[in-house]
């Protein structure tokens, strides 16, 4: 048995674990109780359903665990008339303390108890023979009473306890009860100290729901989140409600969450006890949401049903409602009353309600076509249109789940006819393309298709099960063939303005790029070309970045750039993910970052979950590329995890990736080969080359990091074959230094050169900074010729904003020093060699921090051992150089001190460091002042 008490009401006295949340109010009750101490009093009070009895039922424990004894009773509804019931149950396992009173106080005691039969016992007696009989329990040990559900304890036993809780201070006994707040009792008038049970917070919250339902969706774990606004009774009781509610066609969380029974007895009690007329304002209420008096008063109006705002003032004064008169706003005292007040009316009251709602909200479209929606039972062409319009609204917010559920209830209430089937399909698409509902958008498919005259016409029907075959056990081109046979015998026109024809080209260049073939992309081409009016600016850029950036991207650099610009402040997730794929090849992922992490916010609370894996997969690659491997790890973890969950197995490829190249850069070379050939195998039957070349890239690595350069060959070719950048293949840029180091090291040196010379007609270097480094880099692993080589080297190392990339910026000073070193120059290697050495230590980047280290070594530099350089040998320039920066200069502030240009400083520098036995210009200070101190002793 799992004994882990939540913060909320226990039905069982076994052991309790500690309650989530509860470790702060817990201990300020026993200081204020005293118990085992002086003594002391408290009232707890708190909302129905915040714990209040699961504090009790810990605090009993531990008292009885340190030694006290514990004395427990509860008020109970039907023996609230009944007198001293309360007392009965404290003190009936007693009777033998009572009988050893003396004799006016056992007599009156034993007859308000029931024991015995008697004139009525005066009330200050009574409560002196409880005290009397208390301190006899007490006696022997520290005593706690608890008294759970005060306002329904019967009067005369509220009575006497009262007497006693006054009294308790110094007689070894505590007094602590329960109360629900808002509710009368006999302690309103301050009597006792108060203590005020608190709603969990929002970390408690969540670990609480995510302890105990691990397998609820984000987004109903962060509607439950909201709705419960931390009542531990309302997360543990709503999640099974949910459950039952959803229906087949779209996993969401209704609007009003629905309760159970329990919550039902628990937060609707008082509202059935209100004037009819205050019962229809609150119903009112609750399903305008808004707390907008005005609207609310305009609806009463309208609804012509004998209650106005006035009717308000019965659940005001019972603090179900708190109304600001200053802001003319109503906001019920805790979400779950809202929902009781929806649970507790019939469905003819509730559309009456929105009925009446939707005349007074003719300003804001979206929100009268839902409340129409809700009001109409029967089919309604201009109920639906307007419906639609109000997801299209709910879609440009980025809301994919809430325009997926106003699109559903616009086919539910379109007559019979091809818009249905169209409504349908769009839903089908969202679900398929956004949310995350796959089963939903299948099940949504299927119904589009049942009631649409020609299946064939609709878009977003083949862009929808273009995506469920892609995800499915279906391949590349059977999407492909879907999509282009809809779009080239639909009736759009090419109307750029066609919304379901731009999101069918989206989905014709997602298939495009995992086919990663050249025939894929020429019928994207052909539709691109007759958009009219002109071309939407991220089709535009997709058709170069994506497509083949080797031969296009460059050209799309400017188009890209406005894009970017336009993320500012967005929060529509579709447009940031899709400008995001746009940049990826030309290595511009920094800059939609922000954008990206709004993405994942959003996902991380509920948002569109494909969305949200778009938003992982930018940030998991940006992380791998830019050096934040431990980031990349965790985000390409959420990943998997996130394809699993939503049964995206299309995607998930991605994040393996970055598993596979991350594990290769570290040495973890099995594991890398292993997860590589894992991506390979499930691309290839499919005809998702892209995949495969992403799995081959992997592989790469990691046989380039074991040495393996007869592996590394292979897979790079099976990327792109030497001399070649293949058409239409994206991943081919990536692979090409490798390729070339990897062809050098199996001397293939006419391969190499013929691959340097493909990326030079391909002019990549003009594509990004990083691809400038890998073409000038690669130039100089193909050459023999030393010279030329090194010439290569420093111009690759001297691009601007290269260090950006540490790690292949890491690799090219690495290679550098190899061949410096093998010309003889060792003292001149030392300098690339140790900064590319830092680098891999802190990038965790084994294999080439080994090589890096070999090669100092035969460099004559083993960092083992004590460096003997002394500032001496160190030319006057330098030295004054290495002061300078030592200072916490930039080597462009070093620069403009000694009148040279950053680039000579940073050349100097990697002359500096090997001559001081260090490997980066942290070490510099410290290097400087122990050698200072060495020749001072000397």
């Amino acid at each position: 048995m799992n004994h882990e008490v939540i913060g909320s009401c226990s039905p069982q006295r076994g052991p309790i674990g500690p309650l989530i949340g509860r470790a702060g109010d817990l201990q300020r009750i026993r200081d204020l109780l005293g118990i085992g101490a002086q003594g002391g009093a408290l009232l707890l009070s708190g909302e129905a359903g915040v714990g209040k009895t699961a504090v009790l039922d810990v605090l009993a424990e531990e008292a009885h665990a340190e030694g006290a004894r514990v004395l427990r009773a509860a008020g109970v509804e039907f023996e609230a008339s009944c007198s001293y019931s309360g007392l009965n149950q404290l003190l009936f396992p007693f009777q033998e303390s009572v009988c050893e009173l003396k004799a006016p106080f056992r007599d009156a005691l034993r007859v308000a108890l029931g024991f015995e039969n008697g004139p009525a016992p005066e009330r200050l007696v009574v409560s002196n023979a409880v005290l009397l009989s208390l301190q006899t329990v007490a006696a022997g040990a520290p005593l706690l009473v608890i008294v759970d559900d005060l306002p329904w304890l019967d009067r005369a036993s509220a009575a006497v306890l009262g007497f006693v809780a006054r009294r308790v201070t110094g007689l070894r006994m505590s007094f602590l009860a329960a109360s629900r707040t808002g509710s009368r009792c006999l302690y309103d008038d301050g009597a006792l100290p108060e203590y005020r049970l608190q709603p969990l917070d929002e970390e408690s919250a969540t670990h609480l729901v995510s302890t105990r339902f691990p397998n609820l969706a984000a987004d109903c774990r962060q509607s439950l989140l909201v709705v419960a606004s931390g009542n531990p009774l309302a997360l543990l009781e709503l999640p099974s409600t949910l459950a039952t509610r959803r229906g087949p066609a779209l996993e969401q969380v209704p609007t009003v969450l629905p309760l159970s029974q329990r919550l039902k007895a628990v937060f609707g009690c008082r509202f059935i006890g209100l004037p009819q007329p205050s019962q229809r304002m609150l119903l009112l209420a609750a399903l305008e949401g808004a707390g907008d008096l005005g609207v609310l008063q305009a609806a009463s109006r309208q609804a012509n049903d004998g209650y106005d705002l006035d009717d308000l003032a019965p659940a005001e004064r019972d603090q179900l409602v708190r109304i600001d008169e200053g802001a003319r706003h109503l906001r019920f005292r805790h979400p779950l009353i809202r929902s009781a007040v929806v649970e507790h009316s019939t469905s003819g009251e509730r559309r009456a309600a929105h009925a009446a709602l939707a005349q007074v909200l003719v300003d804001q479209p979206e929100r009268r076509a839902w409340h129409l929606g809700e009001a109409t039972l029967e089919p309604n062409e201009d109920v639906a249109a307007l419906l639609e319009q109000a997801a299209r609204t709910t879609l440009r917010r980025g809301d994919a789940e809430g325009g997926m559920r106003t699109l559903i209830r616009a086919a539910d209430l379109t007559p019979s006819g091809p818009d249905c089937g169209r409504r349908l399909a769009e839903a089908a698409y969202i679900g398929a393309e956004s949310t995350g509902a796959l089963p939903s958008a299948q099940k949504l498919l299927d119904d589009a298709r049942h009631t649409a005259t020609d299946p064939q016409e609709s878009l977003h029907s083949a862009a929808a099960a273009a995506l469920l075959v892609l995800n499915g056990d279906g391949d590349v081109d059977t999407a492909h063939r879907l999509l282009v046979c809809t779009i080239e015998a639909g009736t759009h026109a090419y109307d750029a303005q066609d919304k379901a024809l731009i999101d069918a080209l989206h989905t014709l260049a997602l298939v495009c790029f995992f086919g990663a073939r050249h025939d894929l992309w020429q019928p994207y081409y052909r539709a691109l070309e007759k958009l009219t009016p002109e071309t939407p600016s991220i089709l535009s850029a997709l058709g170069k970045t994506l497509s083949d950036p080797a031969r296009t991207a460059a050209a799309a650099s400017e188009e890209l750039d406005r894009l970017v610009e336009g993320l500012v402040g967005t929060t529509d997730p579709v447009r940031i993910t899709r400008t995001g794929t746009a940049a990826l090849y030309l290595d511009r992922l920094g800059s939609i970052r922000p954008a990206a992490w709004r993405v994942v916010r959003m996902g991380r609370g509920g948002g569109p979950a494909r969305r949200y894996l778009s938003g992982l997969i930018l940030l998991c690659i940006d992380d791998y590329l830019t050096g934040a491997w431990d980031e990349a790890t965790q985000l390409a973890d959420e990943g998997v995890r996130l394809c699993e969950i939503h049964g995206y197995r299309a995607f998930a490829w991605y994040f393996e990736y970055v598993q596979a190249i991350l594990a290769a850069a570290r040495g973890e070379a099995d594991q890398a080969r292993a997860m590589a050939e894992r991506i390979i195998r499930w691309a290839t039957p499919r005809g998702a080359a892209c995949a495969a070349h992403y799995g081959h890239h992997a592989a790469t690595v990691a046989a380039l990091g074991s040495g393996d350069f007869t592996g590394a060959y292979r897979h790079a070719t099976a990327v792109s074959p030497a001399g070649s950048l293949s058409s239409h293949v994206p991943h081919a840029l990536w692979v090409a230094m490798d390729l070339v180091e990897a062809a050098v090291r199996t001397n293939r040196q006419g391969e190499a050169a013929d691959h340097v010379r493909a990326m030079r007609e391909a002019d990549v270097a003009s594509i990004s900074p990083r691809h400038a480094l890998l073409m000038k880099a690669s130039a100089a692993l193909a050459t023999t010729n030393n010279d030329e080589a090194l010439q290569w080297f420093a111009q690759a190392l001297a691009v601007p904003g290269a260090e950006k990339w540490p790690f292949d910026f890491a690799r090219v000073q690495l290679a550098y020093g190899e061949r410096l070193r093998r010309t003889k120059a060792k003292d001149q290697s030392r300098g690339p060699l140790g900064t590319a050495l830092s680098t891999f230590e802190h990038l965790g980047a084994r294999p080439w921090e080994e090589r890096a280290v070999a090669e100092l070594r035969v460099a004559g530099y083993d960092r083992r051992q004590p460096g003997t350089s002394k500032t001496h040998t160190l030319t006057p320039q330098e030295l004054e150089i290495a002061r300078l920066v030592a200072s916490g200069l930039t080597n462009k502030q070093a620069a403009e001190r000694l009148f040279l240009s950053h680039r000579t400083v940073g050349a100097h520098l990697y002359q500096i460091y090997p001559k001081l036995g260090i490997t980066s210009r942290g070490m510099l200070r410290d290097a400087l002042e122990s050698l200072s101190l060495l020749e001072t002793e000397q």
